[in-house]
């Protein structure tokens, strides 16, 4: 299936909030912006919760169309990504209560997540050396990550890898400030300085192009 066309390049400059007016209004073809907006920060957040690449992008699937059904029901005075991400994190912990491996993240202090680790999006600028020792870095990195508990994972991915403010993520999370600083704190501590100091944060839990244009053709054909 081809992509719808946007054919209005004006269209890629609208806030959210003029997007989802406009899809409210019929022009259905321009939700597709808002997928691409959206598709990075939805799959390092999901990731947080789930191992399986399947499943993470089963999650932003539903958590897309899920957000279509609802659109009329997004106040405007949040941030579109803020609702985005709620509604993803919902359908991540309804995956995990189907696999018998709910866990209340508010309560529970002993539950690690043990994913593996993403292909990173390779690069033509960087010579072959560079390149293995960036991609053992980021591995690296990746898996100091991902031996945190989930409740420390998806606060350390918001606000240290996507550089959401402390009351974006308290938004998103629904927690308190005080308690996105404590938890990001415990983070921190769990991961040795090197480790993340030792690449670009923003180069982390990449979502290919590929991966972006599949997921946006699915969410599409369904709407």
């Amino acid at each position: 299936m081809k992509l719808l066309k946007i054919t209005d390049s004006r269209a890629y400059t609208l806030s959210d909030n003029e997007v989802v007016s406009r899809v409210l209004s019929g022009e259905k073809k321009l939700y597709e912006i808002l997928l691409r907006r959206n598709n990075q920060i939805l799959y390092r957040v999901i990731r947080s919760y789930l191992k399986e690449e399947e499943d993470i992008e089963d999650c932003m699937q539903n958590a897309y169309l899920k957000a279509y059904e609802k659109l009329h029901q997004f106040k405007r005075d949040a941030k579109f990504s803020t609702w985005l991400i709620r509604i993803a994190i919902n359908e991540a912990l309804a995956r995990l209560k189907t696999k018998g491996k709910y866990i209340a993240l508010h309560k529970s202090k002993d539950y690690v997540a043990h994913t593996g680790i993403l292909e990173i999006a390779d690069t033509n600028q960087v010579n072959p050396e560079k390149k293995v020792i960036r991609q053992e870095a980021k591995q690296m990195l990746e898996n100091a990550i991902d031996k945190l508990g989930a409740k420390y994972k998806s606060v350390y991915v918001l606000r240290e890898i996507e550089g959401m403010s402390i009351a974006e993520v308290s938004g998103c999370l629904q927690i308190s400030n005080a308690n996105v600083k404590v938890r990001l704190h415990r983070a921190k501590t769990k991961i040795k300085e090197n480790l993340y100091e030792a690449t670009s944060k923003k180069e982390l839990f990449e979502f290919g192009l590929y991966k972006c244009d599949n997921l946006v053709k699915k969410v599409m054909r369904r709407l």
